[in-house]
């Protein structure tokens, strides 16, 4: 809502004021509570989950993830395997379309935007070669989706050699293409004979960061692979602020493309050029075991990223218990400018980081501690969403979430002020919820 300024405004103009010397009006939301407006679940008696939310222009809501629900919200769907599944509800949490997208074997959802003709562009893995699948190479490929504002399917191609290759992050390109992140099979890669690096570089070992820019028909531009000889996977892409993107995940490698490791799996940042060529990494965390699971620009060209870690060395100042959530801020070339862990004694870890227009931000992620940075837990894992200060203060935090699993993926806040969550439940306790059997995909509001 904005203020009212046309009278100040008719001042202004009859005193001689330019409009280049008024002061822009102030967007202003209602004060965040954090009450819960509303929750609303969604699915079949099968799995059903989400991994990415967005918020449409129209104001309501895209969620993508996959089931295996042939009944409930998924009675379109014949096959009880995992389908990708893309919801569109309205800005109330209401059903206005659900498609289902896959073959006779699994698939699986990982990200949804919406490009800028209005339709939205979807990613993830699929080991089908039939239905909608023209093309499998074996095991998991990067499935990547193009379809129209209601949903209907305008292209697909598959990416992948003989190996698992897992596709989870998009973004649009500034000329109207995509770029996706993930992992390459990187042994059965070479085996196919992918070496599209000089040949010192293609004795990477299990897996490797995978970046690869598509045009507008999801053509092909350029594709390339960053990594050591261990374990090395990208969960997270968004553009950098000066051109290029910005991949997040993390390294168990200390050699090749990694230049200076901290100890078991770190969070690793790599930022590649618009050509892909790469411009920096680097590497945070302590001794154990640290895994970035998202990223985002912040507003001063830097970069924030979350995920988990074990650590209490290192990088990582304060462990709380088991695992916790951690979150760092970067600037434009890398360097760490803070960074802060929360959590209990419990297992905790986080899934999602999304800017706020206070410049802070919100974390979903999920829970198993009822102490310290948490109040209470109703069993198992908790959904877990939290909301920080520019400089990772805790602003406020809540859980949610019934007897059995519960987990949050994605957050964000909307357009009005408020935040959304999506995430899965199993519990059959989560009030006002009923379970329609197996996990159900959830969403809550948050004012």
């Amino acid at each position: 809502m904005r203020k009212n300024i046309g009278y100040l405004s008719l001042i202004l103009a009859l005193s001689g004021c330019s409009y280049d010397q008024m002061s822009d009006p102030v967007e202003e939301f209602p004060e965040f509570k954090g009450e819960v407006a509303w929750i609303r679940s969604f699915g079949g008696s099968g799995d059903d989950t989400p991994r990415s939310v967005v918020q449409t222009d129209d104001g309501g809501f895209a969620v993508l993830g996959f089931s295996n629900s042939t009944d409930g919200d998924l009675q379109h769907k014949s096959a009880n395997v995992n389908d990708y599944w893309l919801l569109k509800t309205d800005r109330n949490g209401n059903v206005e379309w659900s498609r289902t997208y896959g073959g006779s074997k699994d698939d699986q959802g990982q990200a949804v935007i919406q490009t800028s003709d209005g339709g939205f562009a979807i990613t993830g893995y699929a080991m089908s070669d039939d239905g909608d699948a023209s093309n499998n190479e074996g095991f998991h490929d990067n499935w990547v989706l193009k379809v129209d504002r209601q949903g209907t399917l305008l292209w697909e191609k598959s990416f992948g050699f003989s190996g698992h290759d897992h596709s989870y992050d998009l973004v649009e390109t500034e000329t109207g293409g995509l770029f996706f992140a993930g992992f390459l099979d990187i042994t059965s890669a070479r085996a196919d004979g992918y070496t599209e690096k000089a040949y010192s570089l293609t004795r990477h070992g299990v897996g490797e960061f995978w970046g690869t820019k598509l045009n507008s028909q999801g053509e092909i531009e350029w594709r390339t692979y960053f990594g050591g000889t261990n374990n090395d996977r990208a969960h997270a892409v968004t553009r950098a602020h000066d051109g290029g993107y910005v991949m997040a995940g993390f390294s168990e490698s200390d050699d090749f493309d990694i230049s200076d490791p901290r100890g078991s799996y770190d969070f690793w940042v790599v930022k590649v050029s618009e050509a892909g060529e790469l411009i920096w990494e680097h590497s945070y965390g302590g001794t154990g075991i640290d895994i970035a699971q998202d990223i985002a620009q912040t507003e001063d060209g830097g970069y924030v990223i979350t995920g988990s870690t074990i650590s209490s060395d290192g990088d990582v100042s304060a462990s709380h218990g088991e695992s916790d959530i951690w979150v760092i801020r970067i600037n434009a070339q890398g360097e760490l400018l803070w960074e802060r862990t929360y959590g209990g004694s419990g297992f905790d870890a986080a899934e999602s980081i999304r800017p706020t227009r206070d410049g802070g931000f919100v974390i979903a992620g999920n829970s198993r501690s009822s102490d310290q940075d948490l109040n209470t837990n109703a069993g198992e894992n908790d959904l877990w969403i939290l909301k920080v200060d520019s400089r990772g203060a805790l602003v406020w935090a809540q859980a949610f979430g019934g007897t059995d699993l519960d987990f949050g993926f994605d957050t964000m806040e909307t357009s009005d002020g408020a935040i959304l969550v999506v995430g899965e439940s199993k519990s059959s306790d989560l009030f006002p919820l009923q379970n329609r059997g197996g996990t159900d995909l959830i969403m809550i509001r948050i004012e």
